[in-house]
Formats: C-alpha cells, structure tokens, sequence
C-alpha cells in the first residue's frame, strides 16, 4: 500500500492550509491545504460575488462599539477555540515556502493559501479553503507546478473556559477533490479535531490540537488508498504588546493505517495587529524528524469584514 505522506499538508481548511508536512491531511501528491479561489469550483470573480452577496445576507447586528478581538487560524498549524461572531466575514491568506532533501531536493512554494470564515451563528462558522498555486522545483528536473484541492468545512464552539476548563471547539472538514492532476488526492477527504485553549496569564496563553485525517493517495500499482494519520499541536502565545504578540509551537503527524514514521516539526512566530480588523504575520519552522520538512517560511494577512 501506499504511504500517506505527511510532508503534503495545510495548511485547508484543516485544511490551510499552509503546505507544511503535518499541517494538513494530504497525500504525497502535494496537492494544497485551503481552496477558495482559482479551481474549477471556485473562480476568482466568483469570490467577490461570494463576498457581495455574504456583506448582504450576513446578521447586520453589529455594533461599531462592540468590535470583538481579532483571532486568526494562521501563521502557526493550532487552529484555534475561537469561532467568527455573527455578521462577520474573516479572510485569512498568505505564502509558504518549504525545503526537504529525501534523496532527493525538492522546494515547494504555496500561494495564496485562502481560508474564508463566515460567521452563521453565535457559536458556529463555516469555513471554505483553497492553498492556491503550487510549485514544486526538483533537483532532478521533475518540477511540477498546479492548483490544489478545495475544502469545506465548520467549526462549532462547544464551551468557553471555565477556571480549570479549557475553551473547546470541534473542527470538521471535507476536501473536494478539484485539483489538477498530481495536486489532488481524486477523493473527497474527511478530517477533524478538538480544538482547546488556556489563558494562562493576561499575556501568556496555551493551545492545543488533537484530531485525524484521512488522506488518499495512488500507489505504485495505480491502487488508491485512503490512509489516516493522528494530528496534534501544541502552542504557547504571548503578548509583548497591545498589538505585537507571538508565538512557540510543536506539530506533527503521526501514522495510524498510514505507513511511514511521525512527522513532526518545530516553529514559532509574529502577528502585529495594524487596525483592529486586519493583521499581518510571520513564522518560520523546522523538521524534528525524518518524515517532516527540513524547514519552511510563511507569511501572511488576515483582513474581516465588516470594518
């Protein structure tokens, strides 16, 4: 059987979805994490239509004075606890590149990586991902570039935290399979995950992830199989200041029907919040294992409607 090769995530919706080994369910075929814009599904004029119609249709009971802080799902792999209030649109994007030398040398940039959240109701958000564009520069001249995978998923908020309970959220997703040819498992792909909080101090909080995804890749043979790994993260935020914060954080796949050993990584990063609806980012990270990216760059932006 095929491997379910971690080294092809993210970073959408679940899978985002930033194309980090752990960071998203993906076989080996490197097709993207969040799909929004630019396949076959969704087209670029598409999603300002989309947004038109949603700044429309949205609850309209937002109060200027009552702006909620911004929580984003990037630059690090922690999804977070938090779900889009009603009324509110979040668009979250950015760019990845990453390196691994398996044997062989093989760098890999992503772009636009979308992740749209809407808000629905109090507690509960949908959520529409595309990774954007890949490329992929192999040493042995076997590069290939294309469009990955569409996602669709939710994220319900299933408590707040209490003074030893964490904040709790259950994420779920299911890629569509709208990719082009090498970039797409061919396969609509289930996934999901707990998702929990701390806030330790006024400035330091603690985050967490535990969830499976399932992922289907073609085997030597021509077989496709759809194989699971065990995803987990962990992540420490601090605030250095009303605007600045940032963070440390350890990820990783690890194989459950899937072949292969655990992919886990190291990283740690920035966001600076310039108005209170738009913020920017940065993170950088490294491999702790041989199945993982040897290391990888990201950067980003995050911008919700209304302003």
């Amino acid at each position: 059987m095929s491997q379910f090769d971690a080294r092809t995530a993210h970073r959408p919706c679940s899978g985002v979805t930033r194309q980090l080994s752990p960071k998203r369910g993906y076989p080996a075929s490197h097709e993207g994490d969040r799909t929004l814009i630019g396949s076959g599904v969704f087209g670029i004029g598409g999603v300002s239509f989309a947004l038109a119609v949603l700044m429309i249709c949205a609850p309209s009971r937002v109060s200027a004075q009552e702006v909620p802080e911004l929580v984003t799902d990037r630059p690090d792999q922690t999804e977070s606890s938090s779900v889009v209030g009603p009324g509110y649109v979040q668009l979250e994007g950015g760019w990845t590149y990453s390196e691994n030398d398996d044997g062989v040398d093989v760098r890999t940039n992503a772009f636009p990586e979308v992740l749209l959240r809407i808000g629905l109701v109090e507690r509960l958000e949908l959520r529409l991902g595309f990774s954007g564009y890949v490329w992929e520069d192999v040493d042995t001249g076997d590069d290939n570039e294309g469009l990955g995978d569409t996602e669709v998923g939710t994220k319900l908020s299933l408590w707040k935290e209490g003074r030893y309970l964490p904040e709790a959220a259950l994420l779920a997703h299911l890629s569509l399979p709208t990719g082009e040819s090498g970039f797409s498992s061919e396969r609509a792909d289930p996934s999901f995950a707990f998702l929990f909080s701390h806030t330790l101090t006024d400035r330091l909080s603690f985050g967490y992830n535990l969830g499976v995804v399932w992922g289907t890749e073609e085997d030597d043979s021509g077989d496709r199989h759809t194989l699971s790994v065990f995803r987990y993260t962990a992540t420490i935020g601090v605030g250095l200041t009303e605007r600045l914060s940032g963070f440390i954080e350890v990820f990783g796949d690890v194989p459950m029907s899937a072949s292969g050993g655990p992919a886990n990584m190291f990283d740690g990063g920035f966001t600076y919040l310039i108005i209170d609806n738009f913020q920017i980012d940065v993170a950088s990270g490294v491999g702790l294992s041989q199945e993982a990216d040897d290391w990888f760059i990201t950067a980003g932006a995050t911008y919700r409607f209304p302003n």
